[in-house]
């Protein structure tokens, strides 16, 4: 199976696989099938059917909230959805609660910077809700990195243990299970984990980030994670997608190869994606990597064959594909900010997840706009964004 994932995933790249619609926002057939699709709404084309049960050709049905919120959202706040802001400060005088207030952002992100201790880090998450609910904008997401251990941006609270020291899956899923709880009890409603890159024997610039070498180890770890994350009505984008076990160097660090094609993507770096997927992972953080099958030129996150090829048609997902920080060196180094939140959301990123800065954060905002206005990113592509933004909002209760 995982071979023929790749082989059909290298049609893709020859391809330049498209987004569910083409520049001119017409409607694309799924590869590999003559006959064309039938016309449905955007939203329906990108809910996910009942586990189990059969596709209809008509697509699911789509909550009417989310539809209707989707239609009346004006163009601005429609892309600012689609941004995920760090910031600095740990009190309500941060400018990100400003910012909130002008702008209805996707979600904003509490990292190690802005945490003192529990009941201040409730503060900042509950400002940010009250914030949404008297401008009357979309809930935003309130998102961590908690990745165990020393790597967890908050301390003192849980998962205890770093990837690389966990006993088992099973282990991997309580620590999972215990820091859902708590993270949602202080507001915290997703996670940008957990991490499934699969190592190698010799090691990985990741380190005790990395849970296994074995693609099957890893895998468990994926399902056992995803899923307590899910019963903990958590939010968690596993990632670095599609595949940074291999790199040369950490991305947070300068530009990174991956020299593995996608034969040898596909029988192991690929293997915990796919278990994520079909245990209901509801998002995916897309690497900054270069890989031989772009000629190590373009970053997967900014790659059309990589978000809309691989991972939307080839391991058919449908929840929310993010970037990783656009601000890291592996894009700062080649790339603008405001330039690449452009390329990702024309490759088919759902969300951009900018750490800072300010003026970054700024510019890629218009930036995405302005392309937007211009038609340089399609409104069909926007609204596809938006609309997987808005189902896993109300999927996990933001929007009710």
């Amino acid at each position: 199976m995982l071979l023929a994932l790749a082989a059909g995933a290298a049609g893709a790249v020859v391809g330049a696989g498209r987004d569910d619609e083409d520049d001119s926002g017409s409607a694309i057939p799924t590869p590999g099938r003559g006959a064309p699709q039938e016309r449905i709404s955007f939203l329906a084309r990108i809910v996910p059917p009942p586990a189990g049960a059969e596709r209809r050709r008509a697509g699911p049905a789509v909550p009417r909230s989310v539809a209707d919120l989707a239609r009346r959202l004006p163009v601005e706040r429609k892309v600012a959805q689609l941004f995920l802001f760090g910031f600095r400060g740990t009190d309500l005088t941060s400018d990100i609660f400003v910012r909130l207030r002008r702008l209805d952002l996707g979600g904003i992100v509490l990292a190690a910077q802005n945490y003192l201790d529990p009941a201040q880090l409730a503060s900042l998450a509950g400002e940010a809700a009250a914030i949404a609910r008297s401008e009357r904008h979309v809930p935003p997401w309130v998102m961590a990195t908690q990745e165990g251990g020393e790597l967890n941006s908050f301390p003192d609270l849980p998962p205890f243990t770093v990837p690389a020291d966990l006993g088992s899956a099973r282990d991997a899923g309580a620590e999972a299970n215990e820091a859902a709880t708590a993270l949602r009890e202080l507001g915290i409603v997703g996670v940008l984990g957990p991490v499934l890159d699969v190592g190698l024997e010799s090691g990985s610039a990741l380190g005790a980030r990395v849970y296994s070498d074995n693609p099957d180890e890893v895998a468990a770890y994926a399902d056992a994670t995803v899923r307590a994350y899910r019963r903990g009505h958590v939010f968690s984008a596993v990632k670095h997608f599609p595949g940074l076990g291999a790199a040369d160097q950490s991305t947070e660090e300068g530009p990174a190869s991956v020299g593995l094609g996608l034969e040898e993507l596909a029988e192991r770096d690929l293997v915990p994606f796919e278990a994520a997927v079909e245990a209901g992972v509801p998002g995916v953080m897309v690497s900054h990597a270069l890989y031989p099958f772009s000629d190590f030129t373009v970053p997967a996150s900014l790659s059309k064959p990589v978000v809309t090829g691989l991972l939307r048609r080839q391991l058919r997902f449908r929840g929310v594909a993010l970037t990783d920080d656009l601000a890291d060196p592996a894009i700062t180094t080649i790339y603008t900010v405001p330039d690449a939140a452009v390329d990702a959301v024309r490759a088919g990123a759902d969300m951009l997840y900018i750490s800072g800065s300010t003026g970054d954060q700024q510019a890629a905002y218009v930036a995405v706009l302005r392309a937007v206005q211009r038609g340089t990113i399609s409104r069909r592509r926007l609204d596809s964004a938006v609309g997987r933004v808005l189902l896993a909002k109300q999927d996990y209760d933001l929007i009710r």
